[in-house]
């Protein structure tokens, strides 16, 4: 039996960037879409940073035409000087891991891009880098190829007497490393939109110029977070009109909260720590949910408000909220290189004081504002409470307790849940058919009669009284809600299968908020896809072509067949497909497309799931209104 040897000939020292070309993924979280868009963030960490300082109030993102992606900004400019080795700065920040000015408090009190790697890993998965500084009255640049400097520091010209100084990066991915090298606009747009409300006065703006008709957005909000909050609830009905707003700043950290309570079921909180969205919340989401939690019970114990409400949780407090906690921190500390959780532990009772000074403060001052806020959070207590005792029933009385599968479901025969698919149809023509044309080893397949109920506007104990999500549930087999565990999940893929219509369209949606309210894990890890069934099929000859949408029929027949092709068939639904056409068309791995949900920005879901599915009419209205001329096919 051969050993593996190790020994010293097994230790590698990695120089310069080599680290972040073996090992992208632990810098940038991964080589795909997300680690894509991670790369335009460090790039704009940077130029926020600027702006925290001070010295900025202008950045800009494009989309070139040849798929390069640029980030400007108007700061001071990376210094171009040389250091006391010979070596000039800017060459040091662009190949050194373990450099930049944002160890030097002089330089940057605070920080988003602390541990100095963000520039230089964007250039070390880069096959090219451009650099143009404007600094020491002139224009000076530098290109690098492969995270390597392929030519010297130019002068360029002289700046015009009143030009900004400034830095503008543009880069080429380089596709021997990443996955993908297709930036999405939206997603730039989502970052672009979210650092213009973290940052008062900032103008951020974001295009796209690979289009025939190019795509920009510009974005300035000098209302900061408080504006955040009145974007995030466009389709909620706030209870009190102004948006509750404070925040403190000592030892050089600041605390911003802002927040308004709406007569939704769902809370809606957002964290933020050096303007790095922490989707995991940390030290400074604990402070703010325990200190509004004490200032609220606080105001009702002593106002006799609690009627007959023996206690009150936070989960009451919450219920309906919308809030935004924005903190900085000079030496912040996040679990992981993505930086998805805040860790100083000082940042908890920062954020906790501050909410037990101000927002008590404002409470006493604004009683008529305080009384809503209270009665809420009691109704969602006793709302709580009768939840509870209606879910245990609705739980003992349905197919939830049973072990039994859904008399619908169609299920596979292997058990292996790593090699398994859920196909939930719509309708049960269509069912019927996939029932008929899947691969009954590791297909199975839920029919859906109509659209269930939607989860926006009902607690827990309503949404299991549903027949069809109870089906839904119990064929995943996860459970729901608080209850729901992973490790339970009886297949890898949960496959949405709708027509490529309106009525298509809301189910899917409805599907997804239930999938994102009460089983968010699926979505988290990557359990839940979109299929993507064609709307026609054309044939020419002993040749198929599969279009999903006019323009590609239309592409598909002046490139691939040039000239009038023997049938063009266009399905109206999938319950006008045969069996064969489904798995030819959508349930083949081979050939079918599907599109996988994430969670890239959960407010920007979050907001429009409550437009589109909230209580709240005429935002809906407003929406389809002004998205109407862009839609090409009704789609996620």
């Amino acid at each position: 039996m051969a050993s593996n040897e190790y020994g010293a000939d097994n230790i590698q020292t990695l120089e310069g960037l080599e680290s972040v070309k073996k090992r992208p993924s632990r810098y940038i979280g991964s080589v795909g879409k997300q680690g894509l868009h991670h790369l335009v963030n460090e790039l704009l960490d940077n130029s926020i940073d600027e702006a925290l300082i001070g010295e900025c109030d202008t950045i800009s993102i494009v989309i070139e035409e040849d798929n390069t992606v640029t980030v400007e900004d108007n700061g001071r400019g990376i210094p171009i000087g040389e250091k006391e080795d010979g070596q000039r700065a800017v060459e040091v920040i662009m190949t050194n891991l373990d450099a930049g000015g944002k160890f030097d408090s002089d330089a940057y009190k605070v920080s988003g891009g602390l541990h100095g790697v963000g520039v230089s890993c964007v250039n070390a998965l880069s096959s090219e880098l451009h650099v143009t500084i404007k600094r020491n009255g002139a224009v000076w640049k530098q290109t690098y190829r492969h995270g390597d400097i392929a030519t010297d520091l130019e002068y360029v010209r002289d700046l015009e007497p009143d030009e900004d100084t400034g830095t503008k990066i543009n880069f080429d991915p380089d596709t021997n490393i990443m996955e993908t090298d297709a930036f999405e606009y939206e997603t730039l747009r989502q970052r672009a939109q979210e650092l213009a409300f973290l940052n008062p006065s900032v103008e951020i703006s974001v295009s796209d110029k690979r289009t025939e008709n190019p795509q920009s957005e510009v974005y300035r909000y000098d209302g900061g977070i408080s504006e955040y909050v009145e974007y995030l609830n466009e389709g909620r009905e706030a209870l009190h009109e102004e948006v509750i707003y404070m925040e403190d700043e000592s030892d050089g950290k600041s605390v911003h909260v802002a927040l308004q309570q709406t007569d939704s079921v769902q809370p809606s909180l957002h964290s933020f720590a050096n303007n790095i969205q922490t989707e995991d919340g940390g030290s400074h989401m604990t402070g703010f949910k325990t200190g509004i939690t004490k200032v609220v019970k606080k105001y009702a114990e002593n106002n006799d408000m609690l009627d007959d409400v023996q206690e009150i949780k936070g989960t009451d407090v919450r219920e309906g909220l919308t809030a935004i906690v924005s903190v900085t921190h000079p030496e912040p500390q996040f679990e992981g290189q993505t930086k998805t959780k805040l860790r100083n532990t000082e940042m908890r009772k920062a954020v906790s004081q501050l909410l037990h000074d101000r927002l008590q403060q404002y409470l006493e001052e604004n009683p008529d504002v305080a009384q809503k806020f209270v009665r809420s959070t009691v109704r969602a207590a006793q709302a709580r409470i009768e939840a509870q005792k209606a879910e245990k029933v609705v739980r003992r009385d349905s197919a939830l307790t049973s072990t039994r599968l859904p008399g619908k479901l169609a299920d596979c025969q292997t058990n292996n849940a790593d090699n398994s698919e859920l196909f939930i149809v719509e309708g049960d023509s269509a069912g019927g058919s996939a029932k008929q044309g899947r691969d009954r080893k590791n297909q199975a397949v839920l029919p859906l009669s109509g659209k269930i109920i939607n989860v926006e506007k009902h607690r827990l104990d309503r949404v299991l009284e549903n027949d069809q999500i109870a089906d839904i549930i119990q064929a995943i087999g996860a459970g729901v809600g608080d209850e729901f565990d992973l490790d339970n999940l009886r297949y890898d893929k949960i496959i949405i299968f709708t027509d490529a219509d309106v009525d298509g369209a809301h189910i899917r949606t409805l599907l997804l908020t239930l999938f994102y309210r009460y089983m968010t894990p699926l979505i988290e890890e990557g359990h839940v896809y979109a299929a993507q069934p064609p709307l026609y099929r054309i044939r020419d000859g002993g040749q198929v072509y599969d279009a999903m949408s006019d323009e590609d029929r239309d592409r598909i027949i002046e490139e691939e067949i040039s000239g009038k092709p023997d049938n063009v068939q266009r399905f109206k639904g999938l319950g006008e497909m045969n069996p064969d056409q489904l798995w030819d068309t959508t349930m083949d791995p081979e050939n079918r497309i599907l599109k996988q949900i994430t969670i890239d920005n959960a407010k920007e879901a979050e907001q429009l799931l409550s437009v589109l599915m909230g209580p709240n009419v005429q935002p809906r209205k407003d929406y389809i209104k002004s998205n109407a001329q862009e839609v090409e096919n009704i789609d996620i």
